[in-house]
């Protein structure tokens, strides 16, 4: 479904686990009533991943993500997601267990652990789940703005179009016979971080990025506002937009005590 540039657009940033938060913003920003069921009328809502790790219940928060995109197909809105780095380890933890990588030093298990995941949420993991994950989209645009995880430039290494790059990411993880190291490559492309944030090429790679994939502004999660602003994660109060306003950061932090962003799109800082 093609997204209607005239209806309220709004992109939630990394959520981690913690399903109760993501209820309270939603509700604040009048996306779902008390009962956390879909009230945002023709919204278009984008989740911009990390769904699960370090905190208690990402298989919860994915549950409600997908009740959510049923809802509001039902009404006239839209809610979808973009894969996040969290949910390629996740899945490749399921599918891979503690093989090795080709060096035979990096595993998805041992990296699952490091990074804060849960075995509650792969205890819970069913084929629904699966199939939903695996065929979410690596990048998508919404009018000006493209919408990413991942503040990196590695997007590039997978196509030159949207089209091109969501086609090669759900390709490896939906293969009858998955390719260990295919998937070492998505994960170490969606964790790389900072591409325009660095003062010497930061502006030129963010414009490479627009130029190839369309758009004014990227919109991405994955790297903590906190992080940058060199505060604790509780100070960070909205998005943070650099590079010139052709990035636009919004994670707040939430695992680290900051806030669940719900952001509207054009946002007015």
């Amino acid at each position: 479904m093609p997204i209607d540039e005239t209806r309220p657009l709004y992109v939630v940033g990394d959520i981690h686990g913690h399903r109760a938060e993501l209820r309270d913003a939603l509700q604040q920003a009048g996306l779902v009533d008390a009962a956390g069921d879909w009230s945002g009328v023709d919204a278009d809502v984008w989740f911009l991943g990390d769904f699960v790790d370090r905190g208690p219940d990402g298989v919860g928060v994915i549950d409600d993500v997908m009740r959510l995109q049923r809802q509001a197909r039902e009404s006239v809105g839209r809610v979808d997601a973009v894969l996040g780095n969290h949910e390629v380890l996740l899945l490749g933890y399921h599918q891979f267990g503690n093989a090795a990588d080709a060096a035979g030093v990096h595993s998805f298990g041992l990296s699952w652990l490091r990074n804060g995941g849960q075995q509650s949420d792969q205890d819970a993991l069913t084929d629904e789940h699966l199939a939903w994950l695996t065929t979410r989209p690596a990048m998508a645009r919404a009018g000006d703005h493209l919408l990413v995880h991942s503040d990196t430039v590695r997007y590039l290494e997978w196509g030159r179009t949207i089209e091109d790059v969501n086609a090669v990411v759900t390709e490896r993880l939906t293969a009858d016979e998955p390719d260990l190291e295919l998937w070492f490559d998505l994960w170490r492309n969606l964790t790389a971080r900072g591409s325009f944030h660095h003062d010497e090429d930061g502006v030129d790679q963010a414009e490479l990025m627009l130029s190839t994939f369309g758009g004014r502004q990227i919109v991405h999660g994955h790297t903590i506002i906190a992080a940058w602003l060199g505060v604790d994660a509780p100070a960070v109060t909205g998005p943070l937009s650099y590079a010139g306003g052709r990035a636009l950061g919004v994670d707040g932090g939430l695992y680290e005590g900051g806030p669940c962003l719900v952001v509207p799109l054009p946002y007015d800082s």
